[in-house]
């Protein structure tokens, strides 16, 4: 049995059900669902081919080209959904909702399986986060010069109740030239976004959400704009931990990496450092003197920093010291002065 659902509905589904995504390998990995299996009516030559068939000849020639080269795997299709779909009820959708989910849909169908086909496809998804991402969402900012603990005081924050999302870690990447150390690839911009919505979609939208402060871009991927703009808007609070602690805390987090790898990081940022400053940086690192490398590229960053927070001067809600190391106590504060504000 073959029924299209809307994309809400079909979300909703997919925390009991399995979902198939049908596209080729190549469109997946560009972007997908969350979650979702990856059974491919075409692999991506054949993709191109049945395409080019569809554009330059006719949609009969481009079914056609589609059928030979489904033919042969029929058996192995339906394997691989039965491995997925232990209830028998599966949810499947293409790019738009058309031949290839239709076709799949069809063919599990005929296997036993209940079907449910996502009406417009991946493309309605996509269509359906821009959307979400666009509604009122109250959020505050959470400022500070780097090193000063932004990330794990979110973490505190959590754990005293509040909604956090951590852009870094959906990204891969911590912000800086030295942010893709000891991470995973980063995902692309499309997958990225994917994957915010993903953790946005479980929000309380009466209930303010924090999020640590971000440049459009982090690493490779880009910020939605739909979100960044409400960043743009948001009040900030700004934490602010003296420059030897900072340095202390990033001794610890990169200290234990390869000597070129860090090399390579300083290199991005030589011309803002200057080639004195940078050389200095180097040999330090190379001398294993890694307080005194995270000093000289501070420079940088602490005045980066300044100059950002002066086009958020408007938009700064308070300041919260940390005095010690006690990043717990950091929070706490942190959720006092925006309590202060209503």
């Amino acid at each position: 049995m073959i029924t299209r659902v809307e994309i809400s509905d079909f979300l909703d589904m997919s925390v009991k059900l399995p979902i198939i995504d049908v596209r080729s390998p190549g469109e997946y990995n560009k972007g997908h669902i969350p979650g979702s299996n990856n059974i491919p009516l075409f692999n991506n030559d054949e993709r191109s081919e049945v395409g080019k068939k569809y554009k330059q000849v006719s949609r009969e020639a481009a079914v056609y080209a589609g059928l030979e080269f489904v033919g042969t795997k029929l058996v192995s299709l339906i394997k691989h959904a039965k491995k997925i779909a232990g209830k028998k009820e599966i949810l499947i959708h293409c790019w738009r909702g058309g031949m290839r989910s239709e076709n799949m849909a069809w063919l599990f169908s005929v296997a036993g399986m209940k079907t449910y086909v996502l009406t417009g496809g991946y493309r309605a998804y996509r269509q359906y986060i821009r959307k979400k991402l666009s509604e009122n969402q109250k959020i505050i900012i959470l400022g500070g010069k780097t090193g000063s603990g932004k990330t794990e005081i979110l973490y505190e924050m959590k754990k005293l109740g509040q909604q956090i999302i951590d852009l870094e870690d959906l990204a891969n990447h911590k912000g800086s030239a030295f942010g893709a150390l000891g991470q995973e690839i980063q995902p692309t911009t499309e997958q990225f976004t994917n994957n915010l919505f993903d953790v946005w979609k479980d929000l309380d939208p009466k209930r303010t959400v924090w999020l640590e402060d971000e440049s459009k871009n982090i690493g490779s991927v880009s910020i939605p704009e739909e979100l960044y703009e409400k960043m743009n808007q948001a009040p900030v609070i700004v934490v602010e931990m003296i420059k030897e602690l900072r340095i202390k805390r990033l001794a610890k987090e990169y200290s234990f990496f390869d000597s070129q790898l860090l090399e390579k990081s300083i290199l991005k940022i030589e011309k803002r450092l200057g080639g004195l400053n940078t050389q200095e940086c180097i040999k330090a690192v190379r001398e294993k003197k890694f307080a005194r490398a995270i000093d000289i590229s501070l420079i940088y960053y602490d005045k980066a920093y300044l100059y950002g927070l002066e086009k958020k001067k408007m938009r700064i809600a308070g300041h919260v010291k940390a005095e010690d190391n006690s990043l717990a106590v950091t929070a706490q504060k942190i959720i006092a002065v925006s309590l202060l504000r209503h």
